[in-house]
């Protein structure tokens, strides 16, 4: 069989599914994917060979991922043929660009897979039952003009809302951005705030250093003897370049401790030792962590009286009661209890012996590096976890230098981005929290500045258009989905539902026009990384859609011009024209970043930012009378003077434990008896590429559950198990093993919700049984914190 004949979707013979599992085995194996003995090159490789009919081509997917490994698609009389990498040697050490993942590898099957959507359809069933017919683009873009017009006009302009799209956020240029941009130029639409992925920590870090940005780029961690993981996995989210370096750590010597209730792959490929805790105890680790470290005298006193407010009763602002500081807190000075690692073994279910020697080694280690990961923060003790870190990065001293990381969100200031589009004013002042969207579309009256709302005091009205664009939060990704289903199943809430999308997902179901989108191989973009990732990549058209399938920006801006505006919207450009400005625009902003013009970037496909090593607070360390902290007192605040005037118990003025709602300590849990978290899994980001049928082999939707949970409750492996609470049902199997430790349970992240007709859940979609309770400071999700009831089904 030649690969000339063969159907889109087939495999290719030169990548048969057994070879590409294969693949993916080995990618697990090997995080950083470079091979002994092959030098690094240096010089720029060329765009695309001609090898008769083919080419080869280096790109990017534009997806939900921040890796931007490196994807040569081979392409042959204008089909996809097989994805490549790059070459082993083909390495800057510098500022590594990552080989294809498993992912990655597997986005041919991902564009070419037969149930991809190919026309645009209007519903014509009851909303979630996904029927729909066909109808023109002439027709969609009308409807979308009207309703546009006539919701406007009735309800105003703050009726209509941009639902959270992530699909298309690795790229410069998205539909998101350009329906934003149509939106503002014809009177506004209701924003949203808050990042799901890490807004909760990016809200808290700030009231330690005054800014959101804490972490260093990774080569200054090469010579670090130890590291802290902290519900960080990088191997099976493959974030970035992270495990490169990482690697290259390992071979180095550095040691590496794992804080994870999972014993997950990073924890396989890279740890040393693992500590597994119970889900929301995370302060209280710290807590006890802090007090050996302090009553050892292993604290880092002369960087404390520095460069610190509020560690002990002397360094105090003005005007606070006694017994308020970080000091008096661990040793019970207010109330009674000192906070031992015997206080926190009954707390974390982690050995206070354990808990000491973790101390002692990360004070005495010099440097050393504690790197949270985005999952601790999306409890509901979220923030306060995100700040214990930094108290304790702050006083061992391991901020501000090479070697250390002041942990806490762990983003890098010396990253680079594009311009992006030029995007118009928001007329509409008012904000709410992605986590408000359903009490806007409820009842408006609802959502008040203590529930989230900013930039004004009340809503206007609630929400009655709504675009979900490459996005499968509406109802997959949303905490509780079954509110939300109800929500819009209600057609006198939200009157109007446009969704574009690649297939028919769960959200896809719940649109009124339901729009066919292209994939990253047919529209041009640039990738961006995240992390500290520090690169550009272009990510050229490759291929023609097939069917009717078109990019968000097509039919927005025919939707333009039958609101009379389409010249001041597209200002002319098409898509490649758009991305040609935007590179321009950024050579603009970026004169002493020597980038190419865009003509020399359609040759070396990428431009390496060669950044010199960065650290976090370096010269606010070096040269504190220079270069003050951004905070109120320009010091690292370890008591925050403007959380304590908050007098909000869940947001202490020093982060410590408090026990969490649907924690171990909450009395629901007599009900429902495990904690169940949820972690992202190598196959997909996020729900993107669930439908990919490679990837669904790669790694199976289980949930994990320990042997003697599982031997109280009759489940042995490969069970059919009902998960239960009061949220919900879903039934998947059982995956009996120690690597998930007693009284949690775990299921990968992001599968699709598929009810029964009992309205069970059959495809392991966790947000069945996740809540929608809004965190206390940033107002954001703790889909993370739930419990539940495991028994055989």
């Amino acid at each position: 069989m030649s690969t000339k004949n063969s159907p889109p979707g087939t495999l290719s013979p030169q990548l048969s599914r057994r070879h590409f599992l294969q693949a993916s085995s080995a990618l697990v194996a090997l995080p950083f994917f470079t091979t002994p003995g092959h030098a690094a090159s240096e010089s720029v490789e060329p765009v695309a060979q001609e090898k008769g009919t083919e080419r080869v081509v280096h790109t990017c997917s534009t997806f939900d991922c921040g890796g931007k490994c490196d994807i040569r698609a081979h392409v042959q009389d204008g089909v996809v043929t097989r994805i490549s990498t790059r070459p082993d040697d083909a390495l800057d050490p510098q500022m590594p660009v990552m080989r294809a993942c498993v992912r990655g590898r597997g986005y041919r099957k991902f564009v070419y897979h037969p149930d991809r959507l190919k026309y645009p359809m209007k519903r014509v069933g009851k909303r979630g039952e996904g029927k729909f017919e066909r109808i023109s683009w002439d027709e969609a873009t009308t409807l979308i003009a009207d309703k546009l017009k006539s919701i406007t006009a009735k309800y105003g302009p703050a009726s209509r809302y941009m639902h959270v799209g992530t699909a298309t956020s690795g790229g410069t240029f998205s539909g998101n951005a350009m329906a934003q941009r149509l939106l503002n130029m014809t009177g506004g639409y209701l924003a949203s705030y808050h990042s799901v992925s890490m807004g909760n920590t990016a809200a808290a870090t700030p009231y330690t250093y005054g800014i959101a940005a804490s972490g260093n780029s990774l080569d200054t961690l090469l010579d670090t003897k130890l590291v802290i993981l902290w519900g960080h996995n990088p191997t099976e989210t493959i974030f970035g370049h992270t495990n490169h370096f990482f690697q290259q750590m390992k071979q180095n010597g550095t040691r590496f401790i794992i804080v994870d209730p999972r014993y997950s792959d990073t924890v396989s490929s890279l740890a040393d030792q693992w500590i597994p805790l119970l889900p929301t105890t995370d302060n209280a680790l710290m807590d006890a962590m802090m007090y050996v470290i302090i009553t050892e005298k292993l604290h880092d006193e002369a960087f404390i009286r520095r460069h610190t407010l509020g560690f002990d009763e002397d360094s105090m602002p003005a005007g606070v009661p006694e017994n308020e500081s970080l000091v008096a807190y661990l040793t019970g000075a207010k109330d009674g209890v000192r906070k031992t690692p015997e206080w926190a073994e009954r707390i974390t279910h982690v050995p206070a012996q354990t808990i000491r020697q973790l101390a002692r080694d990360y004070a005495n280690t010099k440097p050393a590096a504690l790197i949270q990961g985005w999952g601790p923060q999306r409890h509901n003790c979220g923030e306060r976890t995100a700040r214990g870190s930094t108290l304790l990065a702050t006083i061992t001293g391991n901020v501000g230098i090479k070697g250390g990381w002041a942990a806490g969100y762990g983003g890098c200031a010396n990253r680079k981005f594009c311009v992006g589009p030029e995007m118009p004013d928001n007329p509409v002042k008012a904000q709410i929290s992605v986590m408000n969207w359903m009490q806007a579309a409820d009842d408006a009256s609802k959502v008040t500045p203590q529930d989230g709302l900013k930039g004004a005091e009340k809503l206007e009205s609630n929400i009655r258009l709504l675009f979900s664009l490459a996005g499968n939060y509406l109802t997959n990704q949303n905490p509780d989905l079954r509110q939300a289903a109800r929500l819009l199943e209600d057609e006198s809430k939200i009157e109007f539902i446009v969704a574009s999308d690649l297939f028919m997902t769960p959200s896809a179901k719940y649109a009124d026009l339901l729009l066919p989108e292209t994939s990253f191989m047919e529209r041009w973009n640039i990738g961006e990384t995240w992390g500290t990732g520090s690169y550009l990549v272009l990510s050229e058209k490759l291929i023609e859609p097939e069917f009717e399938r078109r990019s968000d920006y097509q039919w927005l801006r025919e939707v333009a011009a039958k609101l009379g505006i389409e010249k001041e919207f597209s200002q002319g450009r098409d898509e490649k024209a758009w991305i040609e400005h935007i590179w321009e625009q950024t050579r603009l902003a970026m004169p002493d970043e020597n980038l190419p013009d865009f003509a020399t970037l359609q040759k070396t496909r990428q431009h390496l930012f060669k950044s010199e090593p960065y650290i976090a607070f370096e010269d606010n360390i070096r040269d504190p009378e220079n270069h003050p902290f951004p905070t109120p007192s320009g010091k690292i605040e370890i008591f925050s003077q403007r959380l304590y005037d908050m007098h909000h118990p869940e947001i202490p003025a020093l982060s410590h434990y408090v026990p969490a709602h649907e924690g171990p300590e909450d009395p629901l849990s007599e009900k429902y008896p495990l904690q169940m978290i949820t972690w992202k899994g190598k196959n997909r980001a996020n729900s993107t590429q669930y439908a990919n049928p490679w990837l669904q082999e790669v790694q199976t939707q289980k949930l994990w559950i320990n042997p003697q949970d599982a031997e109280k409750r009759g489940i042995r492996q490969g069970d059919e198990v009902r998960i239960h609470n009061d949220r919900g049902v879903s039934i998947v199997p059982a995956e009996v093993t120690p690597r998930i430790i007693p009284g949690v349970v775990a299921m990968q992240a992001g599968a699709w919700w598929q009810p029964d007709a009992q309205g069970v859940d059959r495809g392991g979609c966790a947000n069945v049984l996740s809540s929608a309770r809004i965190t206390a400071l940033a107002k954001g999700n703790s889909h993370q914190t739930m419990l539940v009831e495991v028994a055989k089904a």
